[in-house]
């Protein structure tokens, strides 16, 4: 199967991306620091800080995640204590459910 050319997100997705990268544009700018200099402390390029504050869906979660960090927008919960436990409670529930998930091929006779 081809890969399409361009890839489609919900309205849900784009308008979340896009609130995250104006709340780093915010916070940036209340920390007075220029993209360059943001882009420097990131460790990527000036074009993905702009990319990223305009709500591109196409810039690496990694990197957005980062910068969300270095400028203080909080991305799940402020404190890392917390951050831990919710990390630590998603994989005990994942421990407990298989690892993969296969469809049933066998048909029901459900007739009587």
């Amino acid at each position: 199967m081809a890969k399409p050319s361009t890839r489609t997100y919900s309205r849900y997705s784009r308008d979340a991306a896009r609130l995250l990268g104006l709340m780093i544009r915010t916070a940036r700018i209340e920390r007075k620091l220029t993209i360059e200099e943001l882009a420097e402390r990131a460790g990527v390029s000036r074009g993905l800080v702009y990319r990223a504050e305009e709500g591109d869906m196409g810039c690496a979660i990694g990197a957005v995640f980062e910068l969300a960090t270095i400028v203080g927008v909080p991305l799940f919960t402020p404190e890392q204590v917390s951050m831990a436990l919710h990390i630590a409670n998603a994989e005990k529930t994942l421990s407990l459910m298989p690892r993969s998930v296969y469809h049933s091929k066998k048909v029901i006779n459900d007739d009587f």
